[in-house]
This record gives C-alpha cells, sequence and structure tokens, in this order.
C-alpha cells in the first residue's frame, strides 16, 4: 500500500492517519483492479456526515457544525499545534459518532420518542431534581397510569447503571467508528471522553480533571454552549458554563469559553447562515484529500455501522442488502468496478433513517398515517446527505429510490417504470428480500420460500422480473443462508 501523508495526517502509516492510498480491494474473494483516486474536500465529507449525525441526535440542523466553531473559536486562544488543531476540529464534527447506537435502548427503557429524549436531555444539569423531573417528563407518556408508574419506578431505580450503560455503549461505538474512517487515536479518545465530568461523575469510566481528554473537554463544553445559545441565548450559556464550573467543566476553560460567547456578535456569528461556510474554510477541512476506491469502501462501510446501530431489527440490514445487491450485480453481468460502487449504495441506502425515532422505527403494530409519513420521509433525508458530497452524488439518487415501484405505487416520490433504473431496480429487489428474510418488528423472518412467494406475486407491480430472477438464481447458486455461508467482507 502506498500512503501519501496530508497536512493533516500523523507520520507513518496506520489507522491513526488520514492518507490519500491506492491500492486493491477484495469483495467475496474477488480482487478488484487498481483505480485510480478521486479528490473530494475534507469538509465536504464531514460536513454531510455531520448533517447526518445531527438526524440522530434530535438536534437542529447544524449542531455539530456550530459545536465545531466554537470550539475552534476556543482553540484560538489555546497554544495546540496544527496536528492538535486539526484533530480538535475532527472530533467536535464527528463527537456523535456512536449516537445512533443507544437510539433503540432508550426507546425501550424510557417508552419514549428517543430524538425527543436526546435533545431535551441536553438541558439536565446533572442534579438529582432535574434528572428526576426529567424521567417524570419523559418516561412513558403514553401509558396507563400503572404501566407508567413502573417503567418510571424501573428507571429511577437502575438510573446510575443505565446511563453508564447507554453511554458505554455510544462512546465505544463511536470510537471504533471513528478508527475505521482512519482518523487518529487522537480523536477517537476525544469522541469516547465526551460525556465525562471534570468531578468524576460523568460516565462511562467515571474519570476526573486532567485525566479527561482535552478534546473531550472542550466538545462537551461547545455541546453545551450551542444547546442553550440557540434556546435561551449566549448569556444564559455563559452563565451554565459558569455554574458547572468544576463540576462538570474544567474550571479553567470555562473563562475561555465565556470570553468566546460574550464576545460582540457572537449569537449572530452562531446563528449565521455563513457559518457553515466559515467552519469549512479552515485549513483541516480546506484540505483536499485524494481519496482511493479502498477509502470509499471504508466510509460506506463506517456509516453503514452507524445506520444499523439504530434498530436491533436493523442490525446488519445495510450489509446483508450490499451483499445481494452484488450478488444480483454479479449475476447480470456487471463489472468489478459497477459492482464495488453498488455495494456502496446498498451500504448507504438508509442513511435518512438516522432521522425517524425508534418508537416508529421498532414499533412491533401497524403504523399510524402520521408514522407512516414520517417512515417515507428518509429516503429524502438520505438523500440530502449523501447529495452534500460529490463522491456520492449517483449513489444519491439510487439510494433514494430503494422504496418506489413500477407501479408509481411507491415513495417518497411515486416514480414509474420509466423513472427508475436498472440500479435503482437491483437495490430494492435487494432490500425486500432482505426485509422480508430478517426479523422484523413485527414478524420473525420468513422462510426462503415464503420470501420468494411473496416477491413473486410483486413482480411487474413493484419489483422487476429480470432482476428478481437474477437474485433468485444468485440465492440458487450459493449455500442458504448466504449472508452466514458468503460473508461480506468491508475491505472491499
Amino acid at each position: 500500500m502506498v500512503a501519501t501523508p496530508t497536512p493533516y495526517s500523523l507520520s507513518g502509516p496506520g489507522p491513526g492517519m488520514m492518507v490519500a492510498t491506492v491500492s486493491s480491494g477484495v469483495l467475496h474473494g474477488v480482487t478488484y483492479p487498481k483505480v485510480g483516486g478521486q479528490t473530494v474536500q475534507l469538509g465536504e465529507l464531514l460536513g454531510a456526515l455531520s448533517h447526518a449525525l445531527d438526524l440522530t441526535e434530535g438536534q437542529p440542523e447544524g449542531h455539530c457544525v456550530r459545536c465545531c466553531w466554537i470550539g475552534m473559536q476556543v482553540a484560538d486562544y489555546l497554544d495546540l499545534s496544527q496536528e492538535d488543531r486539526a484533530d480538535l476540529y475532527f472530533t467536535l464534527l464527528l463527537k456523535d459518532l456512536g449516537c445512533s447506537s443507544n437510539a433503540a435502548r432508550i426507546c425501550a427503557l424510557y417508552r419514549t420518542d428517543d430524538l425527543t429524549f436526546k435533545r431535551n436531555f441536553k438541558f439536565v444539569d446533572g442534579t438529582t431534581r432535574q434528572k428526576l423531573e426529567f424521567v417524570l417528563r419523559h418516561t412513558g407518556q403514553g401509558d396507563s397510569r400503572l404501566k407508567r408508574l413502573k417503567t418510571v419506578t424501573g428507571v429511577i431505580g437502575r438510573s446510575g447503571s443505565l446511563a453508564t450503560e447507554l453511554i458505554q455503549t455510544r462512546c465505544d461505538r463511536g470510537a471504533e467508528i471513528a478508527r475505521l474512517m482512519r482518523f487518529s487515536e487522537q480523536v477517537a479518545e476525544g469522541i469516547a471522553g465526551l460525556d465525562e465530568h471534570w468531578n468524576g461523575g460523568g460516565h462511562p469510566a467515571a474519570i476526573s480533571g486532567d485525566e479527561i481528554p482535552l478534546f473531550s473537554r472542550i466538545a462537551l463544553m461547545a455541546q453545551v454552549t450551542d444547546v442553550f445559545t440557540l434556546q435561551m441565548g449566549s448569556k444564559a450559556a455563559a452563565t451554565e458554563l459558569e455554574e458547572r464550573a468544576g463540576s462538570w467543566f474544567d474550571p479553567d476553560l470555562v473563562p475561555v469559553f465565556t470570553r468566546v460567547i460574550r464576545s460582540p456578535g457572537f449569537y449572530d456569528a452562531l446563528t449565521s447562515s455563513r457559518l457553515e461556510a466559515s467552519v469549512f474554510s479552515d485549513r483541516s477541512a480546506r484540505a483536499t484529500l485524494t481519496v482511493d476506491e479502498t477509502y470509499l469502501d471504508e466510509i460506506s462501510y463506517a456509516f453503514s455501522k452507524v445506520i444499523d446501530a439504530k434498530s436491533p431489527f436493523t442490525y446488519g440490514h445495510s450489509e446483508r442488502v450490499a451483499h445481494y445487491t452484488d450478488m444480483i450485480c454479479e449475476q447480470l453481468g456487471h463489472d468489478l468496478v459497477h459492482r464495488r460502487w453498488m455495494v456502496r449504495a446498498g451500504l448507504l441506502h438508509d442513511l435518512g433513517k438516522l432521522g425517524v425515532s425508534n418508537a416508529i422505527l421498532d414499533k412491533p403494530g401497524k403504523l399510524t398515517e402520521e408514522e407512516f409519513a414520517c417512515m417515507k420521509l428518509h429516503p429524502v433525508l438520505g438523500h440530502d446527505v449523501l447529495r452534500r458530497i460529490s463522491v456520492f452524488e449517483d449513489v444519491a439518487e439510487v439510494a433514494a429510490a430503494h422504496h418506489e415501484r413500477l407501479d408509481g405505487k411507491g415513495y417518497p416520490y411515486g416514480l414509474a417504470a420509466a423513472d427508475l433504473t436498472t440500479d435503482m431496480r437491483v437495490l430494492t429487489v435487494a432490500d425486500i428480500f432482505d426485509a422480508l428474510t430478517a426479523d422484523r418488528p413485527y414478524r420473525s423472518a420468513l422462510p426462503l420460500e415464503k420470501a420468494f412467494e411473496i416477491m413473486d406475486d410483486m413482480q411487474g407491480t413493484a419489483i422487476d422480473p429480470a432482476i428478481y430472477h437474477a437474485l433468485k438464481d444468485a440465492i440458487a447458486a450459493s449455500p442458504w443462508p448466504a449472508r452466514e455461508e458468503r460473508p461480506f467482507s468491508p475491505k472491499l
């Protein structure tokens, strides 16, 4: 492997670098030919992905970008090297990489909408009174009084262990994904320590003081600053930081933050439509990353992990859809370069589900009209994120159409056969097949024969018969279940 360091990389190859590479990839034992790299600005890539993270945290669009701007204003007062500035920048933009991994658990434990829960929990200061009031307001609101009482009692009785469990999952997964995306260990550790508090009262490790990575301390304070400034104004944000100095926050960093927050024009700059352009004019963001095919595969794979962590019923779904997509494409005789591109579409097709509440995704019964309307938005949300990345623009169009039908009765746009490309039809067949043969909240996985029986009746109306038969031929030629005998490999 040839590694060309960029201005924001660490020295030496390996997972601690953001590098441009040229290498072969392997999918299911097939070696791809070497191909040239594509050029993309790092800010373009990370800006789009940070937007996806805002969706799953229930935050107003641009939350991670605003946190990045706040944190980098603070960095101007600190004696950081250019390398450290770059790693802080990445930590701030990607601080919520693991946030989808606890969504289903929050929804199940508190019997509530995880997006609203997460958004409002950022206003809780950690005192017993506030935590109790929050639990009472957000737990089991749609349940009977008896059921709600049982849920609230259970949550309060396990409050300490639950907080550790939920945050541990989020932090570990976020750090893991940062490493998959080739960010430095300093970035991974900054994400992992986001919820630690200066006095040792945070989670998951309950470390304190200077044991907490500097980037974690800055990211948490930037997060609280953004949330309070948008809801209550910059004065309230500065006061909040000062009141938590020495408990949640590093007392030496608080005056630096409040100096930034109280500077003239802070609120106007934070809420300006030009803020995103300002953030992505940073030297770290302006670095041009010549990415090879392997890195695009790894980015796709890393974000499929974020997507599939949202719900236990979609765990592994994106990887399996990518796998079936490739099987169909191979059966249709597509070349290796196109198969590789389609695998990425399979990995990223459900990106928009990060913006759908788990109260809907994991509902065991039939969705209401309002709930189904929310569900139908997920291809649009995913398209909005992917279209921001030049190297994924074509993938965005295919991914957005995976719930369309030949007869025009699909969603989100009601496209008909004349509007649906072969790639769109392939992804639809792969998605439906996995939906039928995997567990869902409302039923267990269907046997292969039953799945084919259902799909037989969908030919010509929902799915393309030729593509469906290519899937059947591919399945017949492989051991079943294929995902166990022929595992998907992220190292494409």
